[in-house]
């Protein structure tokens, strides 16, 4: 495996990344009064340009629409924790503020604590269309103070993506849909068996995958474990972070199963940042992943156009949903995130960006993006018509999830929570510490990053 830089030394270079970026970015307000600035995560797959075509198209009807009027990108091609470092260094001043940015939802009470974002309802109360958005969007982008700071693109949804062919070859049923967590962990041993060369179970794990480590593998079967029902990261009544449990020590054990029994990739594959690039672009096209825990988005990196065309997905890779820890009610897991437009607090021309939002938000721009990017639709009257409903294969299985999924506790302290989280993964992943020890040092990260304020159940 290779060496990883210390942290220290990660810091030092996300600095210096950061720093070019604002270099090349130019000033926020330098542009002139005319041009607005729209910074956005841009894929570290070079042939995935979904994001950057659809924007071009809202460039190009936005600017017919408001005459004299230019747009700027800002594309940041980075992993997601390097993307959401860099935008926060561009944020803090108005010389380096873009005027519009693609705020993950995790990050928004973060971000508005440290001053760093608009409040929109000034806007939203004079925009007819904000009242086709689910109440739960809208509380997704909504501050502790209660004011709105972001108007959501999509969401998503999390299941068990499977490779038909592989399942082919191992004996697997094709309409396989595991019932316990234990059910997942035999196919792989199955896979393992039977198929060799192919990855059996791929889990996210580890810092370098960020947010995606804690959601689509830790969150998958932390919100499986217990009783289904009550948050098992925030207890709202205290408004206290909950202690790592016997379910957090199940779920690092199910992760430490993974890797220690090499039913996962190699360590050092899984703790590659652009893992998931690869993962999408390469393992699961050419039939070398068995299972892969993951979200409703992955087919954008297939539909024509995407650079990685991949027509026959559908029917070779099945989808099932992520099952409870030992099948107990509600039987089934999810989790919900997703990401929305945002108008920093040292934005120049903020009146103007929430003008491109609204041109991308119309209803059949709104369309055009769920469809493009695999998304699910959270505008009531794009979710009913029939042309979304039908546009892909996968988009009734995921919308479906919905009923029973979750979100994140996504206050102030998440970000750091979530990086506690993975640092646990991880020593379990290498094999540098148990589940129970990795849990209890957890434990102490989390009074820490919280202030103490944590609550044992």
């Amino acid at each position: 495996m290779p060496v990883r830089p210390t942290a220290a030394l990660s810091a030092l270079l996300t600095a210096a990344l950061a720093a070019a970026t604002l270099t090349g970015c130019g000033s926020g307000s330098g542009s002139g009064p005319n041009t607005l600035k729209v910074s956005y995560k841009q894929s570290t797959d070079n042939s995935i340009k979904v994001m950057d075509t659809y924007l071009a198209g809202i460039k190009k009807e936005f600017e017919k629409k408001y005459p004299g009027k230019k747009v700027e990108f800002v594309p940041v091609k980075a992993p997601d924790s390097e993307y959401y470092t860099k935008v926060q260094q561009m944020m803090r001043s108005p010389r380096t503020a873009p005027d519009l940015v693609y705020e993950d939802t995790f990050l928004i009470n973060s971000d508005i604590t440290s001053g760093y974002l608009k409040p929109l309802d000034p806007y939203l109360a004079g925009w007819p269309d904000w009242k086709q958005f689910l109440d739960t969007a809208k509380a997704s982008a909504r501050g502790e103070d209660g004011k709105t700071y972001g108007v959501p693109d999509g969401t998503d949804t999390r299941g068990l993506w499977f490779d038909k062919r592989v399942f082919r070859k191992a004996g697997l049923p094709l309409d396989w849909q595991p019932k316990t967590w234990a059910d997942v962990l035999a196919a792989a041993r199955t896979i393992r068996q039977k198929v060799p060369g192919v990855v059996p179970l791929n889990v996210y794990t580890g810092k370098p995958a960020g947010e995606r480590a804690t959601m689509q593998g830790m969150e998958m079967l932390l919100y499986g474990t217990g009783n289904g029902t009550s948050d098992p990261l925030y207890d709202s009544g205290s408004k206290k972070w909950i202690t790592g449990g016997q379910g957090f020590t199940d779920s690092l054990k199910f992760i430490e199963s993974v890797y220690k029994e090499k039913l996962g990739p190699d360590v050092s594959d899984a703790l590659d940042p652009n893992y998931a690039t690869t993962v999408a672009g390469e393992l699961l096209p050419e039939g070398k992943l068995g299972i892969d825990l993951d979200g409703s988005w992955l087919p954008q990196n297939w539909l024509p156009g995407s650079g990685r065309d991949w027509p026959d997905w559908s029917r070779q890779l099945g989808l099932a949903y992520m099952p409870t820890q030992a099948g107990q009610a509600p039987g089934k897991v999810s989790m919900s995130g997703g990401w929305t437009w945002a108008v920093p607090a040292k934005a120049a021309h903020p009146d103007l960006a929430f003008d491109f939002v609204k041109t991308m938000q119309t209803e059949a721009n709104a369309r055009k993006w769920y469809i493009a990017n695999s998304g699910i639709a959270l505008r009531k009257d794009v979710a009913a018509d029939p042309a979304y409903a039908t546009a892909q294969p996968g988009i009734k299985f995921f919308t479906d999830l919905v009923s029973s999924t979750h979100y994140r506790p996504a206050y102030p302290a998440y970000p750091k929570v979530s990086t506690a989280i993975q640092e646990a993964m991880e020593s379990v992943t290498t094999g540098d510490a148990s589940a129970e020890k990795a849990a209890s040092t957890y434990d102490s990260t989390l009074k820490d990053v919280t202030g103490g304020q944590v609550v044992h159940k």
